[in-house]
């Protein structure tokens, strides 16, 4: 199976991983009944980091072997041509813009936060899910014919469903009570969106290192700036159209390159 089903032991050995990991730290509040506190669900996210690393890094072995672990981490050492460092900017100017615009136009209670040690969460999230996500699912997605767009839709979809034990609790605003799925929503847009984006910048540049920079940039904009006078329908809305502008990029750079996700003339 690990051969034959490459990308689809990944997700279970993930899912597994992360979710149990995510069970053993809600246990004891939900055999007592108890309604799960803030700070343990912010503790299961960490926990759950520990899925896609892992995963990424036992099936990497034990399908490409030694060379197969050293050609990875040379990924992850490499940036490719020096001018992509550019687009780890696109995360934080997009979320500024729609928060800076909402507080304008909307609500005050949009002006972003600047909470800026969070960008050292983003770090370390992106460091060590972009090992399994970037480093091995993507190109496993692939070997079976499909292209790189094709690959980064469903890629996306699953990282965003990944994430459902913890995503009550990411955000300012937690628990988000009945606008979860509200919230769920604008959340799968944005990071099937930045999926897009992830691969693109994969297949250009050669480099999982590019793709850790860019998914810690995200994660770390968005614990920084994240408004905390909203509501949590307020941040649902705002997700989305964080969402909705990552998709026009990422529409633009299907437009201009096709399901390769490569220039023609590169």
């Amino acid at each position: 199976m690990l051969r034959r089903r490459p990308a689809l032991t990944y997700f279970l050995l993930t899912f597994a991983i992360s979710w149990l990991g995510a069970l053993i730290v809600a246990a004891p509040y939900l055999l007592l009944d108890e309604s799960l506190p803030k700070l343990a669900g912010i503790i299961m996210f960490p926990v759950m980091l520990l899925g896609p690393s892992i995963a990424g890094l036992v099936l990497q072995t034990a399908i490409h072997g030694a060379s197969g672990l050293r050609a990875l981490f040379a990924r992850m050492r490499s940036v490719g041509p020096r001018r992509w460092l550019l687009t780890i900017a696109i995360p934080p100017a997009l979320i500024f813009a729609v928060l800076c615009c909402l507080s304008t136009v909307v609500s005050p209670a949009f002006t972003p936060n600047h909470f800026f040690i969070g960008v050292s969460f983003g770090c370390v999230a992106g460091f060590l899910e972009e090992i399994g996500w970037t480093g091995f699912a993507f190109p496993a997605l692939r070997s079976g014919g499909r292209s790189a767009f094709a690959a980064s839709i469903p890629l996306g979809l699953l990282w965003s469903a990944w994430h459902i034990p913890a995503v009550d609790f990411l955000g300012a605003v937690t628990p988000h009570g009945a606008a979860w799925p509200l919230f769920f929503a604008g959340f799968t847009l944005v990071l099937t969106a930045l999926r897009v984006i992830i691969c693109w910048i994969c297949v250009n540049t050669e480099s999982v290192l590019m793709a850790q920079l860019l998914h810690g940039s995200s994660t770390g904009a968005l614990v920084a700036f994240s408004p905390p006078g909203v509501s949590a329908t307020q941040e649902a809305y705002w997700y989305g159209l964080y969402g909705l502008l990552l998709w026009i990029v990422a529409a633009v750079i299907v437009a201009r390159t096709g399901p390769s996700l490569v220039p023609a003339n590169r």
